[in-house]
């Protein structure tokens, strides 16, 4: 029994306790953010600590070093050109993640020429000559 009346108390004094702040109160809502970290130093997962998980939407829509990228060959199946660049096989209209020396790098392969690719990331066009 006397726990029915700690538990009727306790709801009573939680209705009653915005009326007590005042009506200027009533309308304040607690905002909270959270900034992505763009490098280790600036945070991590604290789940997976050596994951890159986080960063690498910082590092995907950072300016393409076209030194960074580099058609390894060339093919062509049923009349459709494909390109390798940096071990992975694009068509014209394909997007994928590219693995460079300062991370991975996110393009989409917008043409595929006879010894050129013209490539987009990060809203920026590059042409990509092949060099033996």
């Amino acid at each position: 029994m006397k726990w029915r009346a700690h538990i009727i108390s306790t709801l009573l004094m939680a209705s009653a306790w915005p009326m007590a702040a005042g009506p200027a109160d009533t309308n304040a809502q607690v905002m909270s953010a959270f900034i992505m970290p763009t490098s280790p130093s600036e945070g991590r997962d604290p789940f997976f600590p050596n994951s890159t998980r986080l960063y690498e939407n910082y590092i995907s829509k950072r300016a393409v070093e076209v030194s960074a990228l580099a058609i390894k060959g060339f093919s062509e199946i049923n009349g459709c050109r494909y390109v390798i660049i940096n071990n992975h096989t694009f068509g014209a209209g394909d997007e994928g993640d590219v693995t460079a020396a300062g991370g991975r790098i996110h393009i989409r392969c917008l043409t595929v020429g006879t010894d050129s690719v013209l490539v987009e990331s990060a809203g920026v066009r590059h042409l990509l000559k092949f060099s033996d």
